[in-house]
């Protein structure tokens, strides 16, 4: 960055005071000194600002937009007091999630319990696209992104993947849905309606090849992106599903579906994506060493 946001602020009280003079007077400066930063600003961006008018000076067309900039820079500088004090009164951390589309709710859960532990924590999650998210997290608009896939190679985002967890793959059932089976399993997902997450999710390809391996042909009644909404119609009675043996317990617990059997050597890995500067949200720190002790 070029420009200097003092060089910035003494431009802006210029153009709000209307003149050096005013601005010298109102700054407690050399009208000379206030002058000269105002040049520098102009310097650095390569267009003049003000432009005489009579006897004093007026904003130029460029003058103009910089002052619009200014305006938003400093009236958001001028609140600064305020929030610092009122976070101070009352401290709360608030942290700002992604979560890919492709993350089962109930895994997501599981992996913020360790800061909803802590005290006056404000979560806010907002559910996208991964690539999308990704963005987001460059520009430091998330705090941190949940996915089941790793952040791709790529320097110019600049970002910091790790395994959080992971956790084999099993088959779910509604109990009316069991009652009525009467094949082992593997074999009886030849007979019982199947529900599927669709291909954006990672393990899709992996549950077409078991089918294949064990020589299970399914019937298909369901594909669905929404690892909740599946969940949801699987609790209804409509079919079995697969699902990480890491929710086991909360699927029955939330949805009454019963365990059907383990998809051996099929995983379902869940990553942690955050940006990679110097300081980072004490929050995220917690996410990340709570399941990394874990792993």
């Amino acid at each position: 960055m070029k420009y200097n946001y003092r060089h910035l602020y003494y431009f802006w009280v210029v153009a709000k005071e209307g003149s050096m003079s005013k601005a010298a007077e109102r700054l407690d400066m050399a009208i000379q000194t206030i002058s000269a930063q105002v040049h520098e600003l102009e310097k650095s961006l390569g267009f003049l600002l003000f432009k005489p008018a009579g006897r004093g000076i007026a904003l130029t067309e460029s003058g103009f937009a910089a002052l619009k900039i200014a305006d938003e820079i400093f009236s958001l500088g001028e609140k600064l007091p305020e929030l610092v004090r009122d976070a101070a009164k009352s401290p709360t951390s608030k942290i700002t999630v992604g979560v890919s589309d492709g993350l089962p709710k109930l895994v997501t859960k599981q992996l913020l319990e360790p800061i909803l532990k802590h005290k006056g924590v404000q979560l806010i999650a907002h559910e996208g696209q991964f690539e999308e998210l990704l963005g987001k997290l460059a520009l430091h608009k998330l705090d941190i992104v949940l996915a089941d896939r790793p952040a791709p190679n790529n320097k110019n985002l600049q970002l910091y993947c790790e395994e959080l967890t992971k956790t084999t793959i099993a088959w779910y059932s509604p109990k009316e849905l069991i009652k009525d089976n009467k094949k082992n399993f593997p074999e009886c997902l030849n007979h019982l309606p199947v529900l599927l997450p669709t291909s954006h999710s990672t393990v899709r390809t992996s549950i077409d090849q078991w089918f294949i391996k064990n020589n299970v042909i399914p019937n298909i009644v369901g594909e669905f992106e929404d690892s909740a909404l599946l969940k949801t119609f699987a609790a209804s009675g409509l079919g079995v599903f697969p699902a990480g043996k890491l929710i086991q317990k909360d699927l029955k617990e939330t949805y009454g579906i019963e365990f059907l059997g383990t998809c051996d050597h099929i995983y379902e890995y869940f990553y942690g994506i955050r940006s990679e500067k110097k300081i980072h949200h004490p929050l995220v720190e917690v996410i990340f060493k709570s399941h990394m002790n874990h792993s």
